[in-house]
């Protein structure tokens, strides 16, 4: 399934993955367009999240193509590594570094990697402290914030490095509901910016108001894939009705 996107920042052609003996992607075609929002949804063990990780390589694919702002992800390391400049990921779990400040979180890799002095990554972490909406939270570490307060800093940081693209793997479900809302805020205020979004969740709501497209995934494959508004509303493959029945329902 392709969705012939206009400008494909993303290109998957026939990407498979294999654990052992165990296929965890088995054949996925799909392109995702500058500056779209795509919500992977799917059940426990579909692929979704070995999907996004196969994107900036945290997975390696077997067998297809991957090509990512231009770039062909190869065993080369320095492909992964400009890919890797371009796309931002958050994790379920929030992956900050617990023995550094909030702040520190967020200049490591912009004076490391992007090579900025350390008063310019400042001003960029506080303006984007300010952003997710914790510039208080600058000189404390992560083990003195909430769950949602230490998601944003995970988005800040990631948002720090000027991806083209942002991943988001999972990002509320180790939250507690009332955390829910501020993240996906963050990420709602993010599609409303143009940045290109690859985000698997179980946030219905969330995929019904931000999404450009809605893609299921089951069994390692893609079952279907539309709009929000045709996807919940007609969805076509009886696989996609059985799965929206089971997640409206809650």
């Amino acid at each position: 399934m392709d969705n012939g996107a206009a400008n494909p920042i993303i290109v998957c052609e026939n990407v498979k993955k294999w654990f052992g003996d165990f296929q965890a992607l088995r054949g996925v075609t799909t392109s995702v367009a500058e500056g779209e929002v795509v919500v992977v949804i799917g059940p426990s063990g579909s692929g979704k999240s070995t999907f996004i990780r196969c994107i900036n390589r945290l997975e390696q694919h077997q067998e297809g193509r991957i090509v990512v702002a231009g770039i062909e992800l190869t065993s080369d390391v320095r492909n992964i590594e400009r890919i890797r400049s371009e796309v931002g990921m958050v994790f379920q779990q929030f992956n900050l570094f617990p023995h550094l400040t909030v702040m520190q979180n967020i200049t490591l890799a912009q004076v490391w990697v992007r090579k900025r002095s350390r008063s310019d990554a400042e001003e960029r972490a506080m303006a984007l402290l300010e952003r997710v909406g914790i510039p208080e939270q600058a000189a404390k570490y992560p083990g003195q914030l909430s769950g949602g307060q230490q998601q944003r800093v995970a988005i800040a940081r990631s948002l720090a490095m000027d991806p083209q693209i942002m991943l988001f793997d999972e990002p509320t479900s180790a939250l507690d509901p009332e955390m829910i809302k501020e993240v996906l805020e963050v990420m709602q205020e993010l599609a409303g910016t143009g940045m290109t979004i690859v985000a698997v969740t179980h946030e219905m709501g969330f995929a019904r108001e931000v999404a450009n497209r809605i893609v299921l995934f089951d069994e390692g494959q893609i079952v279907e894939e539309g709009p929000p508004s045709e996807f919940f509303a007609n969805p076509r493959h009886p696989r996609t009705k059985m799965f929206l029945s089971q997640i409206l329902s809650h």
